[in-house]
């Protein structure tokens, strides 16, 4: 795939990938306003632990991941992500069918599109082997 996409495909998943290890690091130094971006209170306790630790690893992860896949344009790298950034949207619509969550359409929709475009670019960006 030559021209202008290739490029506009690796700057639209720059972006977040770059907001993704912004909110991971965050979430270790600090850690309250992370939490209070996310729509979340910073839990205390062994929570805080989870929280600090499950949710900044998330974030930092992904962000490396996709960071990892635009550099190296391996199909692996665009896909574990993906996988990520699925997970996270049906389990979000499963909090609000069957545990009294609010239904955050805002989130599951940019999680859902920059899925989208990390299996686009898994197809279209990565090297034939």
């Amino acid at each position: 795939m030559s021209g202008v996409l290739p490029k506009v495909l690796r700057i639209l998943l720059v972006l977040p990938a770059i907001g993704f290890v912004v909110i991971g690091l965050r979430f270790a130094v600090a850690p309250a306003g992370a939490a209070k971006g996310l729509a979340m209170p910073l839990l205390d306790g062994a929570a805080r632990s989870s929280q600090i630790g499950d949710v900044g690893a998330l974030f930092l992860g992904m962000g490396l991941m996709i960071l990892a896949a635009v550099v190296t344009l391996k199909r692996e790298w665009f896909i574990a992500p993906a996988i990520l950034l699925g997970l996270v949207a049906i389990l979000r619509v499963l909090a609000w069918r069957f545990h009294d969550a609010e239904l955050l359409m805002q989130m599951i929709v940019s999680e859902v599109v920059i899925a989208a475009l990390l299996l686009l670019a898994s197809s279209k960006l990565t090297k034939a082997e």
